[in-house]
C-alpha cells in the first residue's frame, strides 16, 4: 500500500473545492490541465482542487505525492502565507512545485519539461 492512501483528505472542504473546480478556474489552470496533466502525457493521475489538510491545492498526483500550485496575481501579497502553506504540506510528506500563471501561459513547453523531470525523480 502506498504512503498516500488517505492523502490527508479534508471532506469539510469538498463543496468549496467543487466550486473552485467549476466556477473560478483560471486560464492558466485550465491550460495546464488540458495541455499537460493528462495521464497519457504524464503517466500519473492528477486531481484538481484537492482538499488536503486545511488547504485546497490546485493539482495533486496521489500516487507520487506531488502537489502543483499555479501562482496568479492573487499570490502577490501572500508570500508569508504561501510559505507557511508549503511548509505544512511538505511536513505531511508531499512534494510541491510552483509555476507562475505567466509561465504556464507563455512558456508551457518549459513548464511541461520541468514537470516531467519532477515526476521522473519522484518515481525513483
Amino acid at each position: 500500500m502506498n504512503a498516500f492512501t488517505h492523502h490527508h483528505y479534508n471532506p469539510r472542504l469538498k463543496e468549496f473545492a467543487r466550486e473552485l473546480r467549476t466556477e473560478t478556474i483560471s486560464r492558466a489552470e485550465k491550460l495546464i490541465w488540458k495541455a499537460v496533466l493528462s495521464r497519457k502525457q504524464t503517466g500519473e493521475r492528477f486531481l484538481r482542487q484537492r482538499p488536503i489538510d486545511q488547504f485546497i491545492v490546485d493539482f495533486f498526483a496521489p500516487e507520487i505525492g506531488l502537489i502543483i500550485e499555479i501562482d496568479g496575481s492573487s499570490h502577490a501579497n501572500k508570500g508569508e502565507y504561501d510559505r507557511y502553506r508549503e511548509d505544512k504540506l511538505k511536513s505531511l510528506g508531499y512534494q510541491l512545485i510552483r509555476f507562475s500563471e505567466g509561465d504556464v501561459i507563455h512558456n508551457l513547453d518549459e513548464v511541461h519539461v520541468r514537470l516531467r523531470h519532477v515526476i521522473h525523480c519522484l518515481r525513483q
